[in-house]
């Protein structure tokens, strides 16, 4: 068993913890956990069994888990585990939930009650949903995720260029088209019955946790079920922890958590976003010698020249300042990234400052921790 000291408090890594959700989390350390990863009860409200066209019964959520006596009874539930996931959220934490119709507009106005800040909301489309056998509604083909930081001010953890590369290097949209488990993914139980009803791909999972966590964050899920969320953590290098009430589900997810391999660490750093690398200021590359006052630097064009001042800024035709203020002046353009912008001239060959800006990052991420 790995643990995190948090105090006196010992953090159960990568466990499942048989018991009420609720309970367990209020027994866990307060702000310990990076992300929650919520697959609460939909409460259906099914109103008797539901048959296909030739009779026969499909395998619906009627388990006593998912009844609840009434709207008010619910809500209280929710208002209960969302107070206690709060409580365990780092400064900085996030949680998902996700829901049916059936209840993720009661979830989200709770998420908003107990102070969290909605970031965005995720259509889930599923490529092969169950039909709509009565032909009394529309096919109900997708499920709502809520994305959503402890509070407003939280500085929450989103990989968006990792996100990127995933789409082929289109911008993430927020409407996800993947498909429902099936096949091998599937889990059964030793009738070769569905071990539960709403088992999630492990495709969702994966997009939620390359997009909001890194390697060695704590992923938390109440509702662990037959583990997807702990299956997928552990191949991505993040820790899980688990709680689930049901012994027949914890037995499942142990089997299929046991046969999990981690992926090598050289695959688990994802793509980062520019703004995350480490600030260089253009000054440093002068205080180092890299360019040298008096310097002259060339547009990426050709059109126009400025010389490197001491202090780190440009002087140009009849304007100085940053290099991005002199770029864009010149080019009578609102703004400009002068990192990409400028060049200057070694052995006949232009080269973009922005080299050896790299060059500086590479030798931060070279020092020893």
């Amino acid at each position: 068993m790995a643990t995190k000291a948090k105090g006196m408090a010992q953090l159960p890594l990568n466990e499942i913890i048989a018991g009420d959700c609720i309970e367990v989390m209020n027994s866990l350390p307060e702000g310990s956990v990076d992300l929650v990863f919520a697959d609460p009860p939909y409460n259906l409200q099914l109103r008797g069994d539901l048959h296909r066209p030739d009779n026969s019964k499909v395998d619906a959520v009627d388990d006593a888990w998912d009844q609840f006596a009434s709207f008010e009874i619910y809500d209280r539930f929710t208002r209960d585990w969302l107070s206690a996931a709060r409580r365990l959220l780092k400064p900085n934490g996030a949680i998902w939930v996700i829901g049916s119709y059936h209840n993720i507009f009661r979830v989200g106005a709770a998420l908003q009650n107990e102070g969290f800040w909605i970031l965005n909301d995720v259509v889930w489309r599923k490529s092969n949903p169950m039909p709509n056998f009565r032909g009394k509604r529309l096919t109900n083909a997708h499920e709502t995720l809520i994305w959503a930081s402890k509070a407003e001010a939280s500085k929450y953890t989103f990989n968006y260029e990792a996100l990127k590369a995933l789409n082929e290097g289109v911008q993430m949209r927020s409407d996800w088209h993947l498909p429902i488990c099936t096949g091998h993914e599937r889990l059964k139980d030793a009738n070769g019955d569905k071990a539960h009803p709403t088992q999630k791909p492990e495709s969702l999972l994966h997009r939620v946790l390359v997009a909001t966590t890194n390697p060695g964050d704590v992923v938390l899920d109440p509702f662990f079920g037959t583990g997807t969320t702990g299956a997928v953590a552990k191949m991505l290098g993040r820790d899980f922890i688990g709680i689930e009430r049901e012994a027949a589900y914890r037995e499942v997810a142990a089997q299929r958590i046991e046969k999990v391999r981690r992926f090598d660490r050289s695959v688990l750093e994802v793509s980062t976003s520019k703004r995350a690398e480490p600030r260089v200021p253009f000054g440093q590359l002068v205080e180092r010698g890299m360019l040298r006052p008096g310097e002259e630097l060339l547009s990426m064009n050709g059109r126009f020249k400025a010389k490197v001042r001491a202090d780190g800024t440009l002087i140009g035709k009849d304007v100085k300042g940053s290099i991005h203020q002199v770029g864009a002046a010149l080019e009578g353009a609102p703004s400009c990234n002068g990192w990409t912008y400028w060049h200057f001239k070694r052995d006949g060959k232009m080269i973009p400052i922005d080299l050896l800006r790299q060059q500086i990052r590479a030798e931060m991420d070279e020092r020893p921790n």
